[in-house]
């Protein structure tokens, strides 16, 4: 493995990078998208039973609870404050999405350098080229684009998972926020008469 990483050149110092940054934007999002830190169950349960909210306060569901109570008169607040609850969610996505198209660039990058090394060798020496000097840049060339989508590939599907479960979230976090509006509707309808 690291006479691999070696053949890589000096492309494995920004593959490394990008791999090291990957790997933490999946794990810090897969722990802050947990469940129990956006729609805990007991407080989805209280809104859906139309019970008084309770519990989950540091949630994204609590916040934007909190926010429509302060602002029970203008629901266009709070649905863009849920709007941005979930922007929040997608907090460092971008650079994922980045290292998914840099990596497999980077990759590219090392196999035409490592294939210009290979033919200007050809070019300098009139005949065969040094076996070493062949050999190295062709493995400059490989390892460069194996790297490249091996850290590609992975970020690939976590942003992929990380996406689809954000836009899950939004979904149920809308429909929770109706049926809380519905109930508080219906308390000051109940209170009026």
């Amino acid at each position: 493995m690291v006479d691999f990483l070696k053949s890589a050149g000096i492309f494995v110092y920004p593959l490394g990078l990008c791999s090291v940054v990957g790997i933490f934007i999946i794990f810090e999002r897969l722990f802050a998208l947990r469940r129990s830190a956006v729609l805990p169950d007991d407080l989805v349960d209280a809104i859906v039973a139309g019970r008084p909210v309770s519990g989950g306060m540091s949630s994204v569901l609590a916040r934007v609870i909190a926010f429509a109570e302060a602002h029970r008169h203008d629901g266009e607040a709070v649905k863009s404050f849920a709007r941005l609850e979930v922007n929040r969610m997608e907090r460092g996505l971008v650079f994922l999405e980045i290292i998914i198209g840099a990596a497999p660039l980077l990759g590219l990058l090392g196999t035409v350098v490592g294939l210009v090394q290979v033919f200007d060798k050809f070019a300098t020496e009139a005949g065969v080229p040094n076996q070493a000097a062949f050999s190295q840049g062709i493995a400059l060339a490989l390892s460069t684009t194996v790297l490249g989508l091996i850290i590609a590939i992975p970020c690939l599907v976590g942003n992929s998972y990380l996406q689809r479960r954000i836009e899950t979230y939004a979904v149920q976090l809308e429909s929770l926020i109706e049926r809380f509006d519905a109930s508080v509707g219906r308390s000051r309808d109940e209170a009026a008469s």
